[in-house]
């Protein structure tokens, strides 16, 4: 039976040779080349059988989908580039990691988990909310959480025309003027725990994300990157 075809730039991109984006303008520049021919348009399917050569190279396998977990520090953007020129999680990324992709953001200010893969799609599928997986957070805040709050967050908050969904607030514990929370989303809006705060008069002065579904940030030293293992992340997944 002959084995399904694939669009071209998604086989490169599974291959580890770039996104899905850039294979498209790569073939247009006229650097892919399909049995004996270069290729003048992305709109191309591939299989097995197929000779695909990038770049006078020729196309290896499809590469198992890989996923580590990365503890973001504060001070980065999760970015390739900035136009700013503040430094990005790729300028400080072990330099033995192939080409890989974040699942979600991380602001510049934020830190904890964040996960990263090689699989374009698969990053797609895990941030979307219908996957229904929870980010648990932890959060200081300069103020006080009162009950009232915690109940308005538990049911979910309009501010001005976004609605954010409801979330889960537990309070770890008080230091003086500031609040240590626990906070649960299942949607993951932009900039959305700190504009929640704000919206309450409590900013947000550390926010460190601990969880992304089944995955957790653990004792992962700021920095430093975790492989998951391919039989873990099957039985994850």
């Amino acid at each position: 039976m002959t084995e399904k075809k694939e669009r071209i730039a998604k086989i490169m991109a599974a291959a580890g040779l770039c996104s899905r984006r850039d294979a498209e303008r790569w073939i247009t520049a006229g650097r892919v080349i399909v049995n004996g021919k270069t290729l003048a348009t992305p709109a191309c399917l591939v299989g097995p059988e197929d000779s695909v050569i990038v770049d006078g190279k020729l196309l290896g396998n499809k590469q198992p989908r890989r996923v580590w977990c990365y503890h973001k520090p504060a001070g980065l953007i999760t970015s390739n580039r900035d136009p700013q020129g503040r430094p990005t999680i790729f300028d400080k990324l072990p330099k033995t990691l192939p080409r890989v992709v974040t699942v979600g953001r991380l602001d510049f200010n934020s830190e904890g988990l964040l996960l990263l893969t090689t699989d374009g799609g698969l990053a797609r599928e895990l941030e979307l909310p219908q996957k229904g997986w929870k980010r648990k957070y932890r959060v200081r805040v300069h103020g006080t959480v009162t009950p009232e709050i915690v109940k308005r967050l538990n049911a979910g908050v309009q501010i001005k025309d976004v609605r954010y969904a409801p979330c889960e607030l537990e309070i770890e514990r008080i230091q003086n003027t500031n609040t240590w929370v626990l906070m649960t989303l299942t949607e993951g809006k932009n900039r959305e725990i700190r504009r929640l705060m704000d919206f309450f008069g409590l900013p947000v002065t550390r926010l460190i994300r601990v969880s992304y579904g089944p995955f957790q940030l653990g004792n992962l030293p700021a920095g430093a990157v975790r492989e998951i293992p391919q039989k873990t992340l099957k039985e994850l997944l």
